[in-house]
């Protein structure tokens, strides 16, 4: 018996890019550290391919701690001097300098806002926005939301957040579901997105009794 095809977007050309697609891109995210994550990773794509950053993927989650945002925050110059020896990650003391700024730029987005997660989707009123492109070429490399996010990171002193990395950002955490009109992951990803609009109904019931 052969192996039933799975209809994919288009840039899902290689094993490690479809395990992270079938798995993970366009999948809402409201986990604080995932976010970070995807934060700096995206930041760190910057000139290079998302393959390069798939495999260097696990490299970062050990030099960063696995991304915890408080560890990161505490990083030293002294310390980044040694991440410019892990041949495991992108050695660019720009990006690396900017994973550590970005960390305690959230410590204070998530003092005042609750969490990463309530800060990011704030953007987009918790609900992803759905869209269904005939071919993932069709995708704008920002919008008119992505301005408003890196707008507000960088309000914060977030670094490697202009708005084409903030769109890509988006695109990953399931902010917006960019999945092509005919890749399987698209109904699923719009699934998730109808669970989100009911997490918002449920809050705004919570505020109206807390009223």
């Amino acid at each position: 018996m052969t192996q039933r095809e799975i209809a994919r977007c288009t840039w899902a050309t290689s094993e490690a890019l479809a395990h992270y697609h079938d798995n993970e891109w366009g999948v809402p995210s409201r986990d604080d550290r995932h976010l970070f994550e995807m934060l700096v990773l995206e930041g760190a794509q910057a000139g290079l391919s998302w393959s390069t950053i798939l495999n260097k993927r696990e490299g970062y989650r050990r030099a960063f701690k696995d991304f915890d945002i408080d560890t990161v925050a505490r990083f030293t110059p002294k310390r980044i001097d040694t991440l410019m020896l892990d041949a495991s990650i992108v050695r660019n003391r720009g990006k690396l300098e900017s994973a550590v700024a970005n960390a305690r730029a959230v410590q204070q987005i998530r003092d005042e806002h609750g969490s990463l997660a309530n800060f990011i989707w704030s953007f987009v009123d918790e609900t992803p926005i759905q869209n269904a492109w005939k071919s993932y070429q069709h995708a704008p490399a920002s919008t008119e939301v992505s301005d408003a996010l890196s707008k507000g990171l960088k309000a914060y002193g977030c670094k490697f957040v202009g708005t084409t990395i903030c769109y890509a950002f988006m695109q990953a955490v399931g902010m917006v579901n960019d999945h092509q009109a005919d890749c399987e992951f698209h109904a699923k990803c719009a699934a998730l997105g109808k669970k989100s609009r009911g997490r918002k109904a449920a809050k705004e019931t919570d505020k109206e009794k807390a009223e």
